[in-house]
């Protein structure tokens, strides 16, 4: 009786150390499986942040307006010869202002930006879209966004802007101004947006050049400046 008694009292205990055992074991594969799906959550937020910015976090996306190139030069109007090399010089000869402005900021922000964000018309500096537009020259009513033309002016871009009914002779001719240095080298070419009071203007990060009439000096105004300032912004990016 006695021994039989202790026979299930040791069966007892092995079964309760075998349902122990499936306790522990299943309690570890939750723990693995927990820590699998936050790996996997994390992965997924990870892909989505790398998508995500590689969408929007750079340069425009598939669905903004594409620049072109510079005509061959052949094809372009001859300009001036260089007479000078100074801007404080060049400038004044073209009858053109330079303006050395503050930094009115450089944050992102998703928001449509107008010329009333900014103290300088056009902008050369200040809070901006987290995407830009691409280097290149750009049909009139092609770049909407006054915050995706800030952002390359901090990365050392140098852009070329011309009043609304510009003489299509004159674009043609700012053209051939960004094709002399290897087909518009860190330059975006454009209609301004910003109702600015210049015939063209260049800016650069917190550097504005205004002309207020177009004439053949004003071509040694805007090389000068070009010479000056092009990847001079606070943000090196190629």
């Amino acid at each position: 009786m006695a021994h039989r008694q202790e026979e299930k009292e040791r069966r007892r205990a092995e079964r309760l150390e075998r349902e122990e055992a499936e306790r522990r074991a299943a309690g570890r594969r939750k723990r693995v499986q927990l820590a699998l799906g936050v790996l996997l959550a994390i992965a997924a937020v990870g892909g989505i942040a790398f998508a995500a910015t590689s969408i929007g976090g750079g340069k425009g996306s598939d669905n903004e307006p594409q620049p072109s190139k510079p005509a061959n030069e052949a094809d372009l109007p001859k300009l001036p010869q260089q007479q000078t090399s100074d801007l404080t010089k060049a400038a004044a000869a073209a009858g053109c202002t330079l303006q050395n402005t503050q930094v009115e900021g450089a944050n992102h922000s998703d928001k449509e930006f107008t010329a009333a964000d900014y103290k300088t018309n056009p902008p050369t500096s200040g809070d901006h879209n987290p995407t830009w537009y691409q280097d290149g020259i750009y049909a009139p009513g092609d770049v909407p966004r006054l915050g995706m033309l800030v952002h390359p002016l901090e990365h050392g871009r140098i852009e070329i802007q011309y009043k609304p009914g510009t003489p299509a002779t004159t674009v043609r001719q700012l053209e051939a101004l960004l094709a002399e240095q290897s087909d518009g080298y860190h330059m975006l070419m454009f209609e301004n947006t910003t109702d600015m009071k210049y015939a063209v203007a260049a800016t650069a990060w917190t550097h504005l050049l205004g002309c207020p009439t177009m004439n053949d000096k004003v071509f040694d105004a805007l090389r000068s400046f070009r010479a000056r300032f092009i990847d001079k912004g606070p943000e090196k990016v190629p």
